[in-house]
This record gives structure tokens, sequence and C-alpha cells, in this order.
């Protein structure tokens, strides 16, 4: 059990134990329903008494699930990806998910073999995108996706559609390595619904290095076991650009040169920057798994976000490798 959790559970007993400190006493109750009986016919009282319970049992089932449920808000603070393609070409299986908190776009990508699509989702709020319409507009070729323009480049093999979902969302599809790309660029978008997914992996951020927030949650894989989830965190003023990176992989790291640290309470590992390498520190979950968190920090504060960081004990992997149809 996490912190948060034991202080939610706190919370909630807490709430229970002063509720009850207010009830009324049993034998008030008692007196109470017998007045009521001798003015009410007894169907009246039984009704009465059947309600009582329902409500006693209701209270009873919503406090214990309160108590024991493992995760009060599963979908609090991961992102939500807004739209998917409800047709794709046969063979092709999902295997990335991104998407973060701002302005950060949402990316899907899909593979099969060396050919790819990938469905990326701006918001017209990112001043980038703002005008999309409008640049949309001008364009002489022109197609429609759900009654709206739409603009397509490309040819042969490669193609990149770009249409405006709605007043708030840009959506991207790009194809590389698909014969007749741009007829299916067009056939996907024709088949894209609001429908959202989420991307929950198996880490979460706990306390972050002053001046940083969560950039982006991403994960990735060919399948369940080879899955893996990665954070950024970055500076808000620069959100383009990461600055620490927390990564959960069945691959041990590359430990060459390491020094041995205490990281979350047992034996871990920091590298030390290098040309072309930031700091790096490592060590191996209770699952197996390793843990890495790495960038241009001291080691202290490495240590401090791997100490730090939540693991989920239920990531959705199960779409990994999976054909879309």
């Amino acid at each position: 059990m996490t912190r948060s959790e034991h202080e939610t559970e706190t919370l909630v007993r807490d709430s229970l134990e002063r509720l009850a400190a207010r009830a009324p006493d049993g034998h008030a109750v008692r007196d109470a329903l017998a007045r009521a009986g001798r003015q009410r016919r007894p169907s009246t009282r039984l009704a009465l008494v059947a309600a009582a319970v329902v409500v006693l049992v209701a209270g009873v089932v919503a406090g214990t699930q309160l108590l024991t449920r493992p995760d009060l808000t599963p979908a609090a603070g991961r992102p939500v990806l807004a739209y998917s393609p409800e047709w794709l070409p046969d063979g092709f299986t999902e295997q990335y998910r991104e998407g973060g908190p701002g302005l950060l776009p949402q990316v899907r990508r899909w593979f099969a073999g060396p050919a790819s699509i990938t469905l990326q989702t701006y918001p017209t709020a990112d001043p980038e995108w703002s005008q999309a319409a409008l640049k949309i507009a001008a364009l002489r070729d022109q197609i429609v996706v759900h009654g709206r323009v739409a603009m397509v480049t490309g040819a042969d093999s490669a193609a990149r559609l770009t249409w405006l979902a709605d007043d708030e969302h840009v959506v991207v599809a790009s194809l590389t390595g698909v014969p007749d790309a741009r007829a299916v660029a067009q056939r996907i978008a024709d088949a894209v619904a609001a429908d959202p997914v989420g991307v929950r992996g198996e880490l979460r951020f706990g306390p972050l290095p002053t001046g940083l927030a969560e950039r982006s949650a991403a994960v990735r894989g060919t399948g369940p076991a080879d899955a893996i989830t990665e954070l950024t965190a970055a500076d808000p003023a620069r959100p383009s650009v990461a600055v620490v990176t927390a990564t959960a992989g069945a691959s041990s790291p590359g430990l060459s040169g390491a020094a041995p640290v205490t990281v979350r309470g047992g034996e871990g590992y920091f590298v030390a920057p290098g040309t072309g390498r930031d700091a790096t520190v490592a060590v191996r979950l209770p699952s197996g798994r390793w843990l890495t968190v790495s960038g241009p920090r001291p080691e202290a504060e490495l240590i401090a976000v791997a100490n730090g960081v939540q693991l989920d004990p239920a990531p959705d992997y199960g779409w990994l490798g999976r054909v879309t149809s």
C-alpha cells in the first residue's frame, strides 16, 4: 500500500467512526419505531424496517469498498488519448501510446514489419495548430473527412493526412511503407472515431525536483512480455525538452562502470554521466524488472526521484501487439 492510499484509508476510517459516534442510541431508535408503529399499519412498519436495513447494508458495503479498493482513482493523472481508428490494414499491431498534460500531442503507433501507421492528435490551443483550419482551407487540393475539409500529402508508400476532428483537436495520420498510402490514409481517417483509450503503465512519478513537472507517459512494446513504461519530466517553461526520464522494463540497463548506491531501500547502481550519456540510477524492482532514472541532474536528485516513483501492480499492457481490425 502506498503512502497516499494509507492516508486515504485513514481518512475514510476516521469519517466512518465520526458518523458512528453521531448515530442515535439503538434504544432510542427502537422506541421511536415502536411509537411510530402504534400509528401505522403493520405493512408500513415492515417497510420502514426494510428500508433501514437497505440503507445500513449499503453504507457498510460502500465503506468496505472505500477501505479495500487498491486505487480509489485509477485514471487520475493518467493520459487519455481521444481518438481510435476503427479500421486498419491487415497485420498491423499497436505497439506505442504516449500522452501527457498541457499541450503535448497524443500519439498512437501501429507496425507491420517495417511499415508503420501513426495517429497524432494536437490541441488547437497550441499556437502551432490554432490556425489549422485556415491552412487547410487555403490549399487547392482538398479532401473531406467526416464532413470537414482535410489535406493530404505524399504518394506511393508514404502519406500524411491532416484534418480538424472537432474545434479542439487536429488529427494527423502518417503512413510509411504502406502501398497506395494516400487512399489507405483516407480510409483510416474516415474510420477514426472519438473512442478514447488510456495510457496506464507500471510507474507514476512521486515528488520531482523543484522546477520540474510531469511531461509525458508512454507505453511501448511488441507485447506484454517486453512492455516498457517511460515517464518524462520537464521545466514547464520548456516542456518540449525532457529533463528527467524514468523507465521500467525487463532488460537490465547498461551498468558498466556503475557504483553501488542505496535506492528504494536496497542495492542500486549509479552510472556517472559521460560523452552523450546522462547520469543514471538503476535498481531492480521486487517484480524482477528494472527501474532506471536518468537525466542531467545530480546523483542525489536522481535517487530521490527513483525513491519516490510509485509502482502500479496492474498496468494495462494487454493492448500491446493486438491487431486492430
